[in-house]
């Protein structure tokens, strides 16, 4: 066999064995491996010691939601920070909004999206960069903030009795996997139509393809009624408000505030300065609706106002990386909680612009805070309100550290009233445009 520099030969190979074998660290690693995931194993537990579940600022909030398996993290924190305005309204102890309604809305919309997107792209070759990134997963359970608004504004909403779960809403893979069949198959039919000019060939496939899609998520997540009675019991007794439509329900209790908010990013790559807006090609769900708009801000500037908007007793939608460092049943999460350095010697928190730029890290779930421990005018640890059911957590809420907050969280949504007027200023110029790919176009799921 040839000698190729850089291959793992069998001098090499010996020599690894040898150190690995003179460690007696990696028997008991190996030992405690064969029946237990990593992450038990390497669990830290001195990490508790920083995350009192105790906090100056502590909003009183609903129960949790649960999103069960499917990835609508940012649906549920969306509408986890609508009902908090419903049920301030109402005097209500105990309320959700339909995630179903949402995600049935979502679905439908993000396949004309790509529909759309196929409709522009589709004559390119199929392995050109932008239109394989679109075909390689077009409809998700995934979302950002400006998307959610985008649903809400167009669809309204409603409470969760009017249009409870189904089995499908609550677990998704299948009808995902169904919908991007029937995507990819569209844009190999409708390439050569595309290149040869045959627009409206292209267009009526398009409109038979999207018909049969909406067949499918009406099957799968139920038809949503055009009108409910929003029934409720406070500490006044017994009320209903009688045939309201998701729009109307949404105008009475929600309106233009969904406009006042503005969300921000931390990203500190090169490529991106502070203090300017950015978007993501070809991210979105309603194809009519606001384009994603991302203000990148310091993480020391984020935190002051999240601060800010929790002072006024308003949570904060957020979107962070729970890849590596969260436990499930745990209370707390802090970025000490599992030692890969000692088990591995491998390091997986590094410079956050670097874990960003080399794919290593980026938002991928969406939930909202609710609270934080202030000292010397600085936050030392978050308390955060999940989606993951009651079972989960404290009773579904979670206590973030400070270095775990600086290192993973990425995107939050404030008021605008909070910011600066430069900061209005730059949130309000033409956005610089992203790649599709680029990490501030990832989805919280």
């Amino acid at each position: 066999m040839a000698v190729v520099e850089g291959a793992l030969d069998e001098t090499r190979t010996t020599t690894i064995l040898a150190k690995y074998e003179s460690d007696p660290k990696n028997v008991v690693v190996r030992h405690a491996l064969s029946r237990n995931a990593i992450s038990s194993v390497i669990y830290n537990s001195d990490s508790l010691a920083s995350v009192a579940n105790e906090f100056s600022i502590d909003l009183k909030t609903l129960p949790v939601a649960n999103q069960k398996a499917s990835g609508r993290c940012w649906i549920f924190a969306g509408l986890n920070v609508l009902r908090e305005i419903v049920a301030k309204a109402c005097g209500l102890s105990k309320f959700e909004l339909s995630q179903n309604y949402i995600s049935l809305y979502d679905k439908i919309e993000k396949s004309n999206f790509a529909l759309e997107t196929i409709l522009k792209l589709g004559a390119r070759d199929h392995d050109d960069r932008e239109l394989a990134f679109i075909l390689s997963n077009p409809v998700s359970d995934g979302g950002q903030w400006d998307m959610f608004v985008n649903l809400v504004k167009k669809y309204g909403v409603m409470p969760q009795e009017a249009f409870p779960e189904t089995f499908q809403s609550n677990n998704t893979m299948e009808s995902d996997r169904l919908v991007n069949a029937a995507i990819r198959a569209f844009a190999a039919k409708v390439a050569p139509l595309l290149r040869n000019g045959q627009l409206f060939r292209a267009r009526t496939l398009k409109e038979q393809t999207m018909e049969k899609i909406y067949t499918l998520f009406l099957n799968a997540f139920g038809v949503p009624p055009k009108n409910f009675d929003f029934e409720y019991t406070n500490d006044k007794g017994y009320h209903v408000e009688e045939k309201l439509t998701p729009k109307a329900f949404f105008d009475k209790y929600i309106g233009e505030k969904i406009d006042e908010y503005q969300s921000l990013i931390n990203s500190p790559t090169k490529d991106k300065p502070f203090n300017q807006n950015y978007t993501i090609d070809y991210l979105g769900n309603v194809l009519e609706g606001k384009p994603i708009n991302h203000l990148n801000v310091t993480m020391e500037r984020m935190k002051e106002l999240i601060i800010a908007q929790l002072k006024d007793g308003e949570p904060v939608w957020f979107g962070s990386d729970v890849g590596f460092y969260r436990d499930r049943n745990s209370f707390a999460w802090d970025s000490k909680a599992f030692d890969y350095v000692n088990a591995f010697n491998i390091d997986i928190k590094f410079d956050k612009a670097a874990m960003l730029d080399y794919w290593h890290s980026a938002m991928n779930h969406a939930m909202v805070i609710t609270g934080a421990n202030i000292t010397n005018d600085k936050p030392n640890r978050w308390k955060i309100e999940n989606s993951w059911g009651s079972d989960n957590g404290t009773a579904g809420y979670y206590v973030m550290s400070q270095e775990w907050f600086d290192t993973f969280v990425y995107q939050a949504v404030v008021l605008k009233k909070y910011l600066s007027p430069a900061e209005r200023a730059a949130a309000n110029k033409e956005p610089t445009h992203l790649h599709p790919w680029d990490p501030m176009g990832t989805l919280a799921d």
